[in-house]
C-alpha cells in the first residue's frame, strides 16, 4: 500500500507546497502550470504571475486568492478544491504533525482546548460521519497526510535508514518495568540507526518514543527522563498534566532523535504522545494500521498487548503469509508468558507460519536485548 493511499503524485506531476517553491518556480522562468499541485498555499500578492501563467491541467488543493482571481483560475481550466468552512484543522496540510502543533496552548490551556482534542470532538459529533463535507475533509486530510509520509520516508532524514515497528499496549505506566523496557528498546533500536515507528499513543508506544528521542544522550539523563515523567503515571485522569511533564522533557532536550509516530483520532480517548517527532495522525483507523504495518520495512516488534496489539500481530502475518519470500519482514513478540499463556498468540502464529516463506522470520523471545539481537540476526540494521 503506499502511504497516500495510492494517490501519491506521477512522475508527471510536481507538489507545490510553500510559497518559496512557487516563487522560484516563477523565477526560472515557468510558463505553464499543468501538472502543477499547488498546496494550502496563500497565494494572495500573487495575482500578477498568476494571469501571466497557462493554468490549464492545475491543480490547486485549499489556497486562498486576492478576489477575482478564483473565478479566473476556474475559467482558465484550472481545478480548485475550496478552503472548507467550519473544520477545525487543514485537509490539504502539506507537512506530518508535530507535537508542538497538536499540543498548541499547552503551557496554558487544558487539553481539551487543544487542536487535537478540538479536531477529535468534531469528528464525534452527532451525525458528522454522514455529512458529505466531513466525509470530504477527513478523506482530504487522510491523503494528504499519506502523501506527507511518503516524503518523510523519501527524505534525506530516513535516507539509509530501515524502519522498525514497536507496537505494544496503551496501558503500559510511566514508572514500571513495562515502561522502562519499551524505552530502551526504542533507545537500542535508534541508537543502532534505525527509524523507529509506534502507534503514537501512551504507554509502550509512548515509551518507545521516548527511547528513541533520547538516544543521543547520556544513560544518566535517559534515567533521569524516565524517573521525572513517572511523577504522572499515566494519562488518565489528567491528559494536560501527563502530555506537560512530557513537553517539560523535551523542552529540556530539545534536539532529539526524530521518529515516527501514526495515531487515530478514531481511537480519540488515547491522546497522541509528545516524543514522536513527526506524527501522521490520521481519521480512518483501518488505512492508518494497514500504512503502520507497510512502513515497517525492517520488522515489527511486539510488546505485551491486549486486543489492539494482537489484531496487529494478525494482520502482519497476514502481509506475510501471502507475501512474496523476499517481502517477508521479521515479526518478533516479546514475553513468552504473555504471548504463549496470557494470551496465546504464540502457537496460532507458529502454526500459521509452518511450511510458508515466514517460517524462519518469526521470534519469540523474553527481552528488548533479544530483539535486538534477533533483528540484527535477521539483517535488518539501519
Amino acid at each position: 500500500m503506499n502511504p497516500s493511499g495510492g494517490l501519491a503524485p506521477s512522475p508527471r506531476t510536481l507538489e507545490v507546497e510553500s510559497l518559496d517553491s512557487f516563487d522560484r518556480l516563477i523565477a526560472a522562468g515557468a510558463v505553464a502550470m499543468r501538472g502543477w499541485h499547488a498546496q494550502s498555499l496563500d497565494l494572495r500578492g500573487r495575482k500578477a504571475a498568476l494571469e501571466a501563467l497557462a493554468v490549464e491541467g492545475a491543480i490547486f488543493l485549499g489556497c486562498t486568492f486576492d478576489p477575482g482571481v478564483e473565478d479566473g483560475l476556474r475559467h482558465r481550466g484550472a481545478l480548485i478544491f475550496p478552503r472548507l468552512a467550519g473544520v477545525p484543522f487543514d485537509p490539504y496540510r502539506a507537512r506530518l504533525y508535530t507535537p508542538q502543533e497538536l499540543y498548541a496552548g499547552l503551557e496554558s490551556a487544558p487539553y481539551e482546548d487543544l487542536p487535537d482534542a478540538c479536531i477529535y470532538q468534531w469528528s464525534i459529533r452527532a451525525g458528522q460521519r454522514h455529512r458529505l463535507d466531513a466525509t470530504l475533509a477527513s478523506a482530504l486530510h487522510d491523503h494528504a497526510i499519506g502523501d506527507a509520509l511518503d516524503e518523510f520516508r523519501n527524505s534525506d532524514l530516513c535516507a539509509g535508514r530501515t524502519a522498525v515497528g514497536v507496537m505494544g499496549g496503551h496501558a503500559a505506566q510511566r514508572g514500571t518495568e513495562e515502561f522502562a523496557q519499551a524505552a530502551l528498546l526504542g533507545r537500542l533500536l535508534a541508537q543502532s540507526g534505525r527509524l523507529v515507528a509506534t502507534g503514537g499513543g501512551p504507554g509502550a508506544m509512548e515509551a518507545a518514543n521516548l527511547g528513541a528521542y533520547l538516544s543521543h544522550t547520556p544513560d544518566s539523563d535517559f534515567d533521569q527522563a524516565l524517573a521525572v515523567l513517572q511523577s504522572v503515571p499515566g494519562f488518565r485522569p489528567s491528559v494536560s498534566a501527563w502530555a506537560r511533564e512530557a513537553a517539560a522533557v523535551v523542552e529540556r532536550h530539545p534536539d532529539g532523535t526524530p521518529s515516527l509516530g501514526i495515531p487515530t483520532w478514531f481511537y480519540g480517548h488515547e491522546p497522541p504522545n509528545y516524543f514522536a517527532t513527526h506524527i501522521a495522525k490520521y481519521f480512518a483507523n483501518a488505512i492508518r494500521e494497514a500504512i503502520l504495518l507497510e512502513l515497517c520495512d525492517g520488522g515489527i516488534i511486539f510488546l505485551p498487548g491486549a486486543a489492539g496489539t494482537v489484531q496487529e500481530i494478525f494482520q502482519d502475518a497476514c502481509e506475510n503469509y501471502y507475501g512474496a519470500r523476499e517481502a517477508v519482514t521479521p515479526m518478533v513478540l516479546v514475553g513468552r508468558r504473555h504471548w504463549e499463556e496470557e494470551l496465546p498468540a504464540w502457537p496460532m502464529l507458529q502454526k500459521l507460519a509452518a511450511g510458508r516463506a515466514m517460517a524462519d522470520r518469526i521470534f519469540l523471545v523474553d527481552s528488548v536485548a533479544e530483539a535486538l539481537a534477533v533483528l540484527d540476526r535477521a539483517g535488518t540494521g539501519g
